[in-house]
């Protein structure tokens, strides 16, 4: 895929990742977007170098948006963790 096929898949992702982990962000809609789409892409790198497992080509493979979406969670668990309290 390319860059822009990323950028798209992270802000899907960053959607499900939001979807899935509900409640107030710090960074709100857009923070949570821009996280998806960093996400999409560490989670694509992990699986490519560590996992043995390279990104395909289709936009619709299962591992690509497992990847995608499971960057995103993390990336998301992480800034929550980092940054939540200090909205308070």
């Amino acid at each position: 895929m390319s860059i822009i096929g990323w950028i798209v898949l992270g802000l899907l992702a960053g959607a499900i990742a939001k979807f899935l982990l509900p409640g107030r962000d710090p960074g709100g809609f857009i923070g949570t977007t821009l996280i998806g789409v960093a996400g999409a892409f560490i989670g694509g790198w992990i699986s490519a170098r560590w996992l043995d497992h390279p990104i395909s080509e289709n936009v619709y493979d299962g591992t690509t948006w497992a990847a995608a979406i499971g960057g995103s969670l993390v990336l998301l668990i992480a800034y929550r963790i980092l940054f939540g309290h200090s909205r308070r």
